[in-house]
């Protein structure tokens, strides 16, 4: 920072009223973001995009663990605007989540900084704009959390690390894209699958997205930042050693082909041992009709010769997907973020508290489309839920529990319209059962917090299924999918104060209610279990001009 020291820049912003939920000792990275919108043509038709400083996708956030990230964001659209960071769980902080339960938007022409610690965490995530169908038209990037120098890694240090964010895409704008489903309509199939925003011609023309030197290893960190379908990554004539998950180290085994899901992002390990030219990384969609495909130029310094036009191709069905997940499992031994071992949490021997079965439905009522769980479709509400919670008023904008913790045993397509808000007691250890009974693969993501992904299975839910969990090394992670007519469990202990979401990945689904959030309040109004709420923290709906509580102490 030059001749400027940490110190004196916290002086100043402490002066500023800017509090830093921090230790004075951690980094600090810097960000300015210009939002706006641009005119491209990823799948070949030219259509409106949203820009980071000119970018699509937007710059990479290469970050340690514990850094403190500051960006501030100028929303030059003509919209209101919001970013959430995937799979950060903001300890404490809920206040910089970044969606429309607990912060209310930036509106346009105007700009609003984000301060968030990247606390106790490593791995591979991506950052997006959370309000309406925005995600449709980009905005997205990735997000890296590196391990501390202190901290052992279970790999060797990798040539370079590389970021592959693939996605279905939409050659609708966004706004057209939320018109359609406003209207009661499905979004229907999308048009092209991207990787960092663009598609391999395979005509000579194309840029590599990265380059290796012959005999080296490489990191590569594979997110599926898509709207609605899973996707299959493969490198031509590589493979692939999965050494993390979604912030966790994992036993590192080897694949030919990664099914990721909606939400979900793995690192992976790529040797460059084959002859010097050029290969395609492929990635394409899973369990749909009609297959997609995206390509990039992966390119061997000093190679010569083009990618050869021979695709792997994908698996099909999703058994084999099943069998994938089954074979992913926690590194005991490895260190994280922290230098105790993983293996160290033993998840298992923890007595369950509470035990919540969700059952995602579709509503068709009056030819209007609504997604459910437990019957009840999130409504976002006027006033952020977090607010209203801290500033006294949450009776006049929500009611807590609106579901039950089990369905109800005549649950059908009926659906009520409700912001859908569930309270957990802090540091309980809940086991949640997430039931799909439609044809398509689901895919979920809580915000706040990982969970141990116990199991899945075909069928439904029945307490002797416990018997098929694994109690031992199942990967810590943010999401999960669940596959057509099948049920997922996790495990997780609650003790992140706050008000988080836990949403449907596919776009659709989420856009119309297929979401609900879960506050878990601070028993004793304390900042050793919550950060006061940001002197710079925007207001709107009800808690407009009412006086502000107390601050923790």
């Amino acid at each position: 920072m030059g001749g400027i020291t940490r110190i004196s820049v916290m002086l100043v912003c402490l002066l500023a009223g800017v509090v830093f939920p921090t230790r004075a000792e951690d980094p600090y990275l810097y960000f300015t973001w210009n939002i706006t919108y641009g005119t491209l043509a990823p799948a070949g038709v030219p259509q409106q995009v949203i820009l980071i400083n000119g970018e699509f996708p937007g710059p990479n956030i290469n970050s340690t663990s514990n850094n403190n990230v500051v960006i501030n964001v100028f929303n030059n659209l003509d919209e209101p605007f919001l970013f959430h960071w995937a799979g950060i769980q903001q300890r404490k902080n809920s206040w910089m989540d970044g969606v429309a339960g607990t912060n209310c938007p930036i509106q346009p022409a105007t700009n609003y900084t984000y301060k968030f610690q990247v606390k106790d965490q490593i791995g591979s995530f991506f950052y997006y704009p959370s309000l309406g169908m925005q995600r449709a038209a980009g905005g997205f990037g990735g997000l890296r959390i590196n391990s501390r120098l202190l901290i052992p890694v279970p790999y060797a240090d990798p040539e370079d690390d590389y970021t592959l964010l693939a996605g279905d895409w939409y050659t609708k704008s966004h706004s057209t894209l939320a018109k359609l489903l406003d209207s009661g309509r499905a979004l229907g199939r999308p048009q092209a699958l991207l990787i960092n925003g663009q598609n391999a011609k395979g005509d000579g023309t194309d840029n590599p997205l990265f380059t290796m030197l012959p005999g080296k290893t490489y990191k590569y960190r594979l997110c599926n930042v898509g709207l609605k379908n899973s996707v299959n990554f493969r490198f031509q004539n590589h493979q692939m050693k999965l050494v993390e998950m979604e912030g966790s180290h994992t036993v590192q085994n080897v694949y030919d082909s990664l099914d990721v899901h909606l939400g979900q992002c793995f690192g992976v390990l790529v040797t460059a041992d084959q002859e010097p030219k050029d290969y395609y990384v492929v990635v394409s969609s899973r369990f749909t009709k009609t297959t997609l495909t995206g390509k990039g130029i992966i390119r061997y310094v000093n190679g010569k010769g083009p990618a050869s036009p021979e695709i792997p191709e994908a698996p099909v069905g999703w058994a084999w997907s099943l069998n994938q997940f089954r074979s992913f499992r926690w590194n005991l031994t490895a260190s994280a973020a922290r230098p105790n071992p993983q293996g160290s949490y033993h998840y298992g021997q923890i007595n369950i508290t509470r035990t919540l079965k969700f059952v995602n439905t579709v509503s068709r009522d009056n030819g209007k489309l609504r997604y459910a769980i437990n019957g009840v479709s999130h409504v976002d509400s006027e006033t952020p839920l977090k607010l209203a919670e801290y500033f006294g008023i949450g009776e006049k904008v929500f009611k807590y529990d609106t579901i039950p913790d089990e369905p109800p045993a005549n649950l059908g397509t009926a659906v009520t319209l409700a912001p859908n808000v569930l309270k957990f007691t802090y540091r309980t250890f809940i086991e949640i059962i997430l039931e799909n009974p439609e044809k398509s693969v689901q895919s979920y993501n809580l915000n706040g917090y990982s969970f141990f992904a116990v199991a899945i299975e075909p069928g439904t839910w029945t307490p002797e299924k416990r018997k098929n969990y694994n109690l031992l090394d199942a990967v810590s992670r943010h999401t999960i999918q669940v596959f057509p007519k099948s049920w997922a469990a996790i495990m997780l202990t609650f003790d992140n104060v706050g008000m988080w979401n836990l949403r449907s990945e596919i776009a659709e689904n989420r856009y119309l209610g297929q979401q609900l959030y879960i506050s878990v309040p601070t028993p004793e109004g304390s900042l050793r279990d919550e950060y006061n709420i940001p002197e710079n923290a925007l207001l709107c709906g009800a808690v407009v001009g009412l006086p502000k509580p107390a601050p923790y102490w």
